[in-house]
């Protein structure tokens, strides 16, 4: 962000998506979103656990909906977004409603991906994926990652309702999978000034809101404020190039199915941990927004508090598995402040897999 000689250096690019954000938005603002951008016939696709949101959100729209398709699945395999295609367009549909969490607005991704179809996201989780032009898709074990103006939602419909629905263990986890958003997005080679703030205020607000969502899951206050946090945290993913930690819990996804908001969780202490001495700015701004002189650890212990998993064995990573993980991770070409060897690499497996306190590394 700043050059050598220490003057402001950066870009900075809008992105063009309308943002409706109040309880009960999801059915009483989709329908008047889909009619602003000229949509008549939708299809709106969700998992098979968030049937029941998306179907209120479908009999929301009325003659707008085309269709409901309930064949989102984690990562986003190819099979699913071929088969989610020939539904949209057999169904005639001119535009998707994504109802859910990441794995069901990645299938809409896919969607308008392969078709042009433009995207509405109506987010029932905290993973962020609604604010960006990122898409994912996991063939054969790998998962494949781009940017693509034409996945980029159109309108985000943020109605804190919804998520009163997700459990308190899947909240805290998909929080912190926002937070490492906003984490990575500090350090990135193309941040901002405006990104620093969104990230630390979005780091801020999501730490803040969750421990009141663990205490009282009902309370739709508490949940907007980890909403907002959400998008703040999901907007800077979307505006600026992610690192090590987010190719790392790729693989560890799309390679050894790891559940995607939990290894997050897991993962997120140890590589700011390993990345801390490169970037001690973006460093200290976390632990401001934590209020903490420890990033790292604070992250550990916010996780561990609220009950959520702390090492990658809890997540069914076995011991062989280390060394094939950082190979491929240290095999893919990305930005990151420090740099990424195997032997680097195998290094923060091991401490995520023991789940220790995350210690401070030399550069």
């Amino acid at each position: 962000m700043k050059d050598a000689k220490g003057f402001l250096d950066f870009s900075y690019e809008t992105r063009p998506t309308r943002v409706v954000f109040r309880p009960g938005a999801a059915t009483s603002a989709t329908a008047g979103e889909a009619e602003r951008l000229g949509l008549r016939r939708l299809l709106v696709v969700c998992g098979s656990q968030g049937a029941d949101i998306a179907r209120a959100v479908a009999d929301s729209l009325g003659p707008l909906c085309a269709g409901l398709h309930a064949g989102a699945r984690a990562h986003v395999p190819v099979e699913a977004a071929d088969r989610a295609v020939e539904v949209a367009r057999a169904a005639g549909a001119d535009g998707c409603v994504a109802v859910g969490g990441g794995s069901a607005i990645g299938l809409g991704k896919a969607i308008a991906l392969r078709t042009g179809l433009p995207l509405i996201a109506v987010p029932t989780t905290y993973s962020g994926s609604e604010a960006t032009s990122v898409w994912g898709l996991t063939e054969h074990g790998v998962k494949r990652t781009g940017r693509d103006p034409a996945v980029l939602p159109r309108s985000v419909v943020y109605d804190p309702e919804l998520t009163l629905s997700l459990p308190v263990p899947l909240s805290v986890t998909s929080g912190v999978n926002a937070i490492a958003h906003a984490v990575e997005a500090l350090y990135a080679p193309d941040t901002s000034p405006l990104i620093v703030l969104m990230a630390e205020e979005g780091v801020r607000a999501m730490a803040r809101a969750l421990p009141e969502v663990a205490a009282d899951p009902e309370s739709v206050q508490a949940r907007g404020r980890a909403l907002y946090g959400a998008w703040l945290c999901g907007s800077c993913l979307g505006a600026t190039t992610m690192g090590l930690h987010h190719k790392l819990c790729h693989v560890l996804g799309g390679t050894f199915g790891l559940p995607h908001a939990e290894t997050h969780t897991v993962v997120l202490p140890y590589v700011l941990a390993y990345n801390a001495p490169a970037v001690p700015d973006a460093a200290a701004a976390v632990a401001r927004a934590l209020d903490t002189e420890d990033a790292p650890r604070a992250l550990w212990e916010l996780a561990g508090r609220l009950g959520a998993p702390r090492s990658l064995v809890e997540l069914g990573l076995t011991e062989p598995d280390l060394a094939r993980a950082a190979a491929r991770t240290a095999g893919e070409v990305y930005a990151n402040p420090r740099s990424v060897t195997a032997d680097g690499v195998l290094a923060v497996l091991r401490a995520a897999y023991e789940g220790g306190p995350p210690e401070p590394t030399e550069v």
